[in-house]
Formats: C-alpha cells, sequence, structure tokens
C-alpha cells in the first residue's frame, strides 16, 4: 500500500526505512501532512513526488525535532529519464515486442534495431524492471544537512485536501430531523494512507500560495485497495474558537477521490418555518412577496456547510450555513413565496423643525398589509432597521444610530391581514 504522500528517503545513495506515522491535520482550506523521519546520519534526503509538491503551501515545510545547519530543495527527473539510453521494450500491433533504445524519455523517442527514430505511447513499452506508480512525474528532493542524527516530523500544509460537512434537513408536518455527512477531498493522484486524522472547523487563514507546476506529461495510476471497516467521526471539544474531530482508526483516502463518512445526527429544538422580509426603512410604499425562512437550534455545534432542505421527501432549496454554536439559532432563507404578498405604507404623523426651519424630529406610522392564497395559516415576520441619531420604535426605548422593528403576525388561511409600528426618529 502507497502511503500518504510517500516520502523516499536515502542516505548516500542508500534507502533507510522510517515508521509509517503519517498523521493529517485537515482544515476546511487546507491540510497539515506530518510524516516521521530518520537519519543515521547527518545528511537527510527526503523525495517528494511532483502531485505531492504541487500542492504544499510555499513556506510551510518544516522539520520537527530535528535540528539542521541548511536545506536545499530541486526538481529531480522522472524515472523514465534514467532509463534513457537503455533497452526497454515496445509492444506492436499483434502482440509481439522487440526490444528499442530509449532515447529520449521526455517526447518517448526510442531508436529500434534498425536505427530508425521515432516516438511511441507510454502504454506501449514494456520493463524489466517494476516502474513506480507515476513513472513520468519528477520529483522534489529535500536535503538536510543536520546537526546530529536522529527522528524527527516533517510537516508541511498542502490544498490538495480538504473537508467539508454537508446537511440534510427532512421537515414535515411532524417536524424535522437534521443529519450531516463528512466529505473529505483529495486532488492528488496520491493515496493518504492516515494512522492518525483530525478535522477542524472554523475560521483558520494561512499565508502563501502552492509551488507553481511544471510542464510535465501526464501520467495517472490506479491502484485497487481492499475495503477497511469505515473510522467514526468523534468530538474532539475545541481548539481556541475550533471544532475539532477526530477520526476513530486509520484509513485510506484514495487518489482523485472524496470519502463520505456519517457525521452528526443533532436534536432539534425551536423548529419553524416562515415567511419574511428584512429591509430598511424608507418613506416611499412598495409591495412584493416575501421569502421562506427556516429556523432551528441544535444541541451540537455545527461548522459550515452546505444544507439541503426536504419537504415530504422533496428538495425544496439548498443554501449555506455558517459556524454555530451549540444552541445558537441557525436561521436562513430558501427564496421567494409567491403566495404570500405584502403592501408597505408609510404615514408621516408629526414633524418637528428647530428655529431655521429644518426637520429635527419625524414620528412615521409604517403599515404592512399582507395576502395570503395558502390553504393553511402561516407565520410572517418583517425586520425593519431604521438609521437615525436617536431612534424610538413604538413604545421601546430609545437607541441611538439605528433601531429595529419587528412584525410577527399569523396570517389566515386565504385570508388577509395588517400590523403596524410607529417610528420616531430624532435627529435634533
Amino acid at each position: 500500500m502507497k502511503k500518504l504522500f510517500p516520502l523516499a528517503l536515502a542516505l548516500g545513495g542508500a534507502l533507510l526505512s522510517h515508521a509509517a506515522a503519517t498523521d493529517i491535520r485537515i482544515y476546511p482550506s487546507f491540510t497539515e501532512v506530518r510524516e516521521s523521519v530518520s537519519s543515521g546520519s547527518n545528511t537527510l534526503t527526503v523525495a517528494l513526488p511532483q502531485e505531492a509538491w504541487d500542492g504544499v503551501i510555499q513556506g510551510s515545510l518544516d522539520l520537527e525535532g530535528l535540528s539542521f545547519n541548511s536545506a536545499v530543495q530541486k526538481l529531480e527527473a522522472n524515472w523514465l529519464s534514467g532509463l534513457e539510453g537503455k533497452t526497454v521494450y515496445l509492444k506492436r500491433d499483434g502482440g509481439k515486442t522487440e526490444p528499442v533504445t530509449l532515447v529520449r524519455a521526455r517526447d518517448l523517442l526510442v531508436k529500434d534495431a534498425g536505427g530508425k527514430y521515432f516516438t511511441v505511447r507510454y502504454e506501449d513499452l514494456q520493463f524489466d524492471v517494476l516502474p513506480p506508480a507515476n513513472p513520468l512525474s519528477p520529483s522534489r528532493t529535500l536535503v538536510f544537512d543536520l546537526k546530529a542524527p536522529g527522528s524527527g516530523t516533517l510537516s508541511y500544509l498542502t490544498r490538495s485536501v480538504s473537508w467539508t460537512p454537508r446537511y440534510t434537513l427532512k421537515a414535515s408536518d411532524a417536524g424535522a430531523q437534521l443529519s450531516a455527512l463528512a466529505d473529505i477531498r483529495n486532488t492528488t493522484d496520491q493515496p493518504y494512507d492516515v494512522k492518525n486524522t483530525e478535522l477542524y472547523a472554523g475560521d483558520v487563514n494561512v499565508q502563501g500560495d502552492s509551488y507553481p507546476t511544471p510542464v510535465a506529461m501526464g501520467f495517472a495510476a490506479r491502484s485497487e485497495v481492499a475495503a477497511a471497516p469505515a473510522p467514526k467521526i468523534q468530538s474532539g471539544g475545541d481548539l481556541r474558537g475550533l471544532y475539532k474531530y477526530t477520526l476513530s482508526s486509520a484509513f485510506t483516502l484514495p487518489a482523485n477521490s472524496v470519502v463520505t463518512l456519517p457525521f452528526l445526527t443533532p436534536k432539534l429544538t425551536n423548529f419553524e418555518r416562515y415567511v419574511g422580509l428584512e429591509t430598511y426603512f424608507n418613506t416611499g410604499t412598495q409591495d412584493g412577496t416575501l421569502n421562506r425562512f427556516y429556523r432551528f437550534t441544535a444541541d451540537d455545534r455545527l461548522p459550515a456547510g452546505p444544507i439541503t432542505v426536504r419537504e415530504e421527501g422533496r428538495i425544496v432549496g439548498q443554501t449555506n450555513i455558517s459556524d454555530t454554536r451549540k444552541g445558537g439559532k441557525v436561521e436562513f432563507s430558501l427564496g421567494d413565496d409567491p403566495d404570500v404578498h405584502y403592501t408597505r405604507t408609510v404615514q408621516t404623523v408629526t414633524q418637528v423643525k428647530n428655529d431655521k426651519g429644518n426637520v429635527t424630529k419625524t414620528t412615521y406610522k409604517v403599515t404592512y398589509a399582507f395576502e395570503s392564497s395558502k390553504t393553511r395559516a402561516v407565520r410572517a415576520e418583517i425586520t425593519e432597521r431604521v438609521g437615525g441619531r436617536r431612534v424610538i420604535i413604538d413604545s421601546a426605548a430609545p437607541v441611538q444610530n439605528q433601531g429595529t422593528a419587528t412584525l410577527k403576525v399569523d396570517v389566515p388561511a386565504g385570508g388577509k391581514v395588517s400590523r403596524s409600528f410607529t417610528v420616531i426618529v430624532d435627529n435634533g
């Protein structure tokens, strides 16, 4: 089994063994890879396949537990380049093979026994040695000049692996249930064979871009792996504002794949459907349709991710929710509801002017008229933000700079209803 971004360690041309102790810490937009390394001398050479290097965030490579004087990074030729000038075997039509000399690996130029030069396809070549999984891909070597032999951990950040939760809200007349899956993505040609995995949710910013990808011939290798018991995702508590989760066992993340695992099934309270409008105060008349809203609280923290809503088993919309604490309110809209129409009118009740005749204080009456064509009653909620130096909504206490007016009303099936509120804007 090939390890995650397998690190081939060499010293003086001799291959050294090391523990297959790959750990990954997956964040929403990047992953930290941690690999155990060791050296019996003062030189440690680590080779990373180009597929791994392409996703590495510049400046993120680090060697922990081993002090070093310097480190040099360089691009190495691919495996096939090492066979230039040597004999390989070409498969002809009909299944026959003939020995040819590999002249140039870059464009697969060969020479036959008659001295003729021509290019071939890699798939038509055969070798008397076992090729690596990506024979046409170059690699990067990191040569560390160590202060002393020993063991340590090589770590780096990559954008090639990430994770996200996705939610499904199933609603009916009987109530609602929320469930979540976790999608772990690997966009490289290298598989992950991981011992310890941690998932983190929250706002984490890292600096730096990935290394540029060199021009190279593409070659995708696929390997079949035996099925293993799927790990379970467990809560790991919080870490300075981040949510932490761990996988219960080792697992394999194949190349160019998405592994999906069950994530959360929180219990919901205060589940509500309603139609609503969020707007800002103005003195003009307006009308239109209200939006379809959902609101609930969960007994578990919810990392940010997309959510699909089903009513009676049918999809009624998709949106995204943000990171939400345990017991925090989740609220979102899924678009217009054409069955509930509103008309908003504003009446100027009184005005107060200063000595110069400028208006300093105005009282308004805002009225919303609702009309529903639904076959059942529906809750309508209006949130209107009012700006001003000093704002008073109905009989509430005055607030500075901005006030919020809220209307909540049950609109009867196939019926009409109106509600009003008073706004005082004092700019004196």
